[in-house]
C-alpha cells in the first residue's frame, strides 16, 4: 500500500473518523497517531490524511439525508417578493453558505500563513489546553440555550466568524462552531448539528483547494497509484465518523462539554510533555 501499509490506513482512518466532529482537535490527535505508528510525512501520507476527510463529510450528509435534501415548504404571506421565496424556499443551503463564506474567505487570503502555523506543534498544543480550559467552563456560560432560538441569517454568520478561530491548528473546527452555536443561544443539540453541517461545505472545500494544488504540483501519479489505501481510508473513516456523531450528539445533550474540556487538556500536555523530552514530532 505505498507508503502506508494497511493496518496504518486503517488506524489514521479511525483517528480521523472519530476526532474530525468531536471537539478535540483532529489535528493533535493526528500528531500522536503518526508518532506512535513511525509513519513518516511524506507527500502521500500528507494527502491521504486530508483526502479521507471526504468520508467523514459523507457520513454527516448520509446520516442527516433527510435534512440536506429537504426544501423549506412552510407558507409565506400573499405579496411576498419572488427572491424572498426562493431564499425561503432554499432556507437551509441559503444559512450554510452565509455560515460558510467568513471561512472561505480569510482561508482565500490568508492559506499560507495558516500553513505555516501547521506546522508549529507546539500551538497546536498550547491551544488544545487552552480551548480545554474553555470547554471546563462554557456550560456554565453559555447555558443550554432554548429549543425556541432560531437560526436566523444573523446567528448564522456569527457561527461563521466563530468558525475562522479554529484555522489556528489545535482549536478544533467543531469546537469553535459548536461554542459560536452556544453564543447564540442555541440548545447544544442544535448548535451540535449546524456544526455537522457546515463541516460539509467548509471541509469539502479545503479538501477540493488541497486536491487541486496537489495535481497542479504533479500529484496525479501519487494520487492514481495508492488508490486503495484512500480506498480503505475513506470507508473507515466514513463508518467511524457515522458512530463518533451519533454517540456525540446523544452525550452532549446529557452531559455538556466538560468531558471534552478535560480530554484536551490530557493530550494537549501529552504532546507538550513529548516534546519537552526531546521527540520530533511532525504534524501531519
Amino acid at each position: 500500500m505505498g507508503d502506508l501499509s494497511a493496518l496504518e490506513a486503517v488506524i489514521i482512518a479511525i483517528v480521523e473518523g472519530l476526532t474530525e466532529f468531536l471537539p478535540v482537535s483532529s489535528t493533535g490527535h493526528m500528531i500522536i497517531t503518526q508518532h506512535l505508528l513511525g509513519v513518516e510525512s511524506t507527500e502521500f501520507v500528507k494527502a491521504f490524511t486530508f483526502i479521507i476527510q471526504f468520508g467523514a463529510i459523507l457520513s454527516v450528509v448520509v446520516l442527516y439525508w433527510k435534512r440536506f435534501f429537504r426544501l423549506n415548504r412552510t407558507p409565506l404571506p400573499e405579496g411576498t417578493p419572488g427572491w424572498k421565496r426562493f431564499l425561503h424556499r432554499f432556507d437551509f443551503y441559503w444559512k450554510l453558505l452565509v455560515a460558510f463564506i467568513p471561512a472561505a474567505v480569510l482561508g482565500l487570503l490568508f492559506s499560507d500563513a495558516i500553513d505555516a502555523m501547521l506546522e508549529s506543534v507546539t500551538v497546536v498544543a498550547v491551544m488544545l489546553v487552552i480551548g480545554g480550559v474553555f470547554m471546563l467552563f462554557c456550560d456554565r456560560i453559555f447555558g443550554n440555550g432554548s429549543e425556541k432560538t432560531q437560526l436566523t441569517e444573523r446567528r448564522a454568520f456569527l457561527i461563521g466568524l466563530f468558525q475562522c478561530i479554529s484555522m489556528i491548528p489545535g482549536v478544533s473546527r467543531s469546537m469553535a462552531t459548536i461554542v459560536g452555536g452556544m453564543s447564540q443561544k442555541l440548545t447544544r443539540k442544535t448548535a451540535a448539528e449546524f456544526s455537522f453541517f457546515l463541516a460539509v461545505p467548509t471541509m469539502l472545500a479545503a479538501m477540493l483547494y488541497k486536491m487541486w494544488k496537489l495535481f497542479s504540483d504533479g500529484g496525479t501519479e501519487l494520487i492514481m497509484n495508492n488508490l486503495t489505501p484512500l480506498i480503505v481510508g475513506n470507508v473507515v473513516a466514513f463508518v467511524v465518523a457515522l458512530l463518533a456523531i451519533k454517540f456525540f450528539i446523544s452525550f452532549v445533550t446529557k452531559y455538556g462539554f466538560k468531558l471534552f474540556g478535560w480530554y484536551r487538556i490530557i493530550v494537549g500536555g501529552l504532546i507538550l510533555i513529548m516534546l519537552w523530552m526531546g521527540y520530533d514530532l511532525q504534524v501531519v
